[in-house]
């Protein structure tokens, strides 16, 4: 797991530091850990950061420093892996399954499946979920190998570079087949779970929506978010009066589903070490299959 930059024409006169924090981005505490751990060489050899570097200088850092995940228990269970290389994996999560170990779920989240994983390729290292889905919503989730490929991805989120796309059904027909939803989002008061729209408190949050289908009484959208906030898509689509099929906690039981009826389908995003253009996919699983079986209005 090593990461090598050349340096150009345009890098002359610069330091090593200044090359790794400008044009690699990395973090002032990461590059602090690989100087402290010396998995910084140029020309294969040990370095000083401050040394400047000249045209044709390599610069290799390792990001292989083995870390210590004794606080996640790795549990064997199958993963259905759509994408993976030596950086990261991308894992299409069923609902059900939490991302991150808790009380009720010290031994089955998926973390505790990626750290089986990880074990079974001598992969020594922490687990970093690049983004979160809620344990009743299904999807692509991206699981980052190590502190800079994490780094990579949350920049990208900040400047809109990761998009994500989601598939939900929603109570009712939308009398606009497409919209913005703009209502800033927090924590509803004494609840540590539930969020709700507060337009004095609440952060920022945007959800852009496109209806796909609209079947007898509910109908199928496409969101885009341009924010990421807890809940987003199920609260934003009860605020304007179309909670999603079976979330109990925004809307009502349904008889469709046991679930709230939230597909992650779609990621875009940038490479964080070749820099190529990136698209995951995932097609609806069997559950909301189950629900466009009901006949089309057209």
């Amino acid at each position: 797991m090593k990461l090598k930059y050349e340096i150009k024409e345009n890098n002359q006169s610069q330091s090593i530091h200044q090359i790794l924090t400008n044009e690699l981005n990395l973090s002032t505490r990461l590059l602090t850990k690989l100087i402290k751990n010396q998995k910084i060489r140029v020309n294969k050899n040990t370095c000083d950061t401050r040394n400047l570097v000249i045209l044709g200088d390599v610069i290799e850092i390792d990001f292989s420093t083995p870390e210590n995940s004794s606080n996640i228990v790795p549990t064997e269970m199958k993963l259905d892996i759509i994408y993976e290389d030596d950086w990261f994996l991308v894992i299409n999560k069923p609902a059900g399954i939490p991302i991150h170990p808790s009380r009720y779920h010290y031994t089955d989240s998926l973390s505790n499946g990626i750290k089986f994983y990880f074990h079974s390729i001598g992969l020594a290292k922490k687990i970093r979920p690049v983004n979160r889905l809620d344990l009743g919503t299904s999807g692509l989730v991206i699981f980052a190998k190590c502190e800079y490929i994490q780094e990579c991805f949350a920049r990208q989120m900040a400047n809109k570079t990761f998009q994500k796309e989601y598939l939900c059904f929603v109570n009712g027909i939308l009398a606009q087949k497409i919209g913005t939803i703009d209502l800033p989002i927090a924590r509803k008061k004494d609840s540590i779970i539930e969020r709700c729209i507060d337009k004095n408190n609440g952060q920022h949050s945007v959800t852009h929506y496109e209806v796909m289908k609209m079947l007898s009484n509910y109908s199928l959208v496409k969101c885009k978010l341009e924010t990421g906030r807890t809940h987003q898509i199920r609260v934003h689509m009860a605020a304007i009066g179309h909670p999603l099929l079976g979330d109990t906690l925004y809307g009502t039981e349904s008889s469709l589903i046991d679930r709230q009826a939230l597909h992650s389908c779609k990621i875009l995003c940038v490479h964080p070490i070749s820099k190529n253009n990136l698209v995951f996919e995932s097609n609806l699983p069997n559950d909301l299959k189950n629900i466009m079986r009901e006949k089309s209005k057209f």
